[in-house]
């Protein structure tokens, strides 16, 4: 059967018909997606009458988003009277919160009077904690006489615990002599846990003859502990005669059975001579 040049073309053109409608299926969709995400892609030509209510209603809806963010592509123009009143309020409260949180975009002169009457509240308060943390905002002329004797007692506390844990600005010209004592006891301690820990910044002549006596035997657990588990650590010189047996006995056992089950690293020149025999019966 011969066919004629126009029954191959339109053969070709049926079997390509279904890429061609899917091709043009994804092209609308995308315009369609970029028409509603306000992207400058969007041919708004191919759009159907029901696409352009669609992308209509998006962009709405991305304008009143904008407006509750605060961007600058907000058109306060197009939002219904429900909707500028709703920004209006969520608008003055994140103003109100804002101010209460000492942030920089509050605007004062939004507040109604008792707002600012909060306001001042809450920021006589932050100075007050500030003052006591001994942050630079501190403003020592707004404290009241009262205030200010807290604020210092609160430092001093501060100064001494910084110095007895050996953080922060510890000042030590400023401890009393009851503080000062104290905190030479909270550095003792500090410096024996350290050695006992075998952390840095121990200073061994600072010990006690007890705190010395515990760091030895700390070091010498620890020592013990890394040869138990084959550590690079070990010291195996540091070993007392029982822990060196200790240890002995349990590497002796631990090849014996190796060797017996086949598992692990086993040395059969180690091997006492009933040891052998139970291994290879008959040798």
């Amino acid at each position: 059967m011969k066919l004629t040049l126009r029954q191959c073309l339109w053969a070709a053109s049926l079997s390509l018909w279904p890429i061609l409608a899917f091709s043009q299926s994804t092209n609308v969709a995308q315009n369609l997606a970029d028409c509603k995400a306000g992207r400058e892609s969007c041919d708004r030509s191919r759009l159907s009458q029901t696409e352009v209510a669609d992308v209509a209603l998006a962009a709405h809806t991305r304008n009143v988003s904008n407006c509750r963010n605060g961007y600058r592509s907000c058109d306060p123009s197009k939002l219904s009277e429900p909707e500028a009143l709703a920004l209006a309020v969520a608008d003055h409260n994140r103003n109100v919160s804002d101010c209460n949180d000492g942030i920089s975009s509050c605007d004062q002169s939004k507040l109604t009077p008792a707002e600012a009457r909060d306001f001042s509240a809450a920021e006589h308060a932050r100075n007050v904690a500030d003052c006591k943390d001994g942050a630079s905002s501190c403003d020592h002329s707004k404290l009241s006489a009262s205030e200010a004797g807290a604020v210092e007692t609160a430092r001093q506390q501060l100064n001494t615990s910084d110095c007895k844990t050996g953080s922060g600005l510890c000042d030590h010209s400023q401890l009393t002599a009851a503080e000062t004592e104290a905190v030479a006891g909270a550095a003792g301690q500090r410096n024996a846990q350290n050695c006992e820990n075998g952390w840095d910044e121990c200073d061994r002549s600072k010990l006690t003859a007890a705190q010395a006596k515990q760091t030895a035997y700390s070091e010498q657990q620890r020592n013990y502990a890394s040869c138990k588990r084959g550590q690079e650590t070990c010291d195996y010189s540091k070993l007392t005669p029982a822990e060196a047996k200790a240890l002995a006995d349990a590497e002796h056992k631990r090849n014996y059975t190796a060797c017996l089950k086949g598992y692990g690293y086993c040395d059969p020149s180690r091997l006492t001579v009933e040891e052998t025999r139970t291994i290879h019966p008959g040798s």
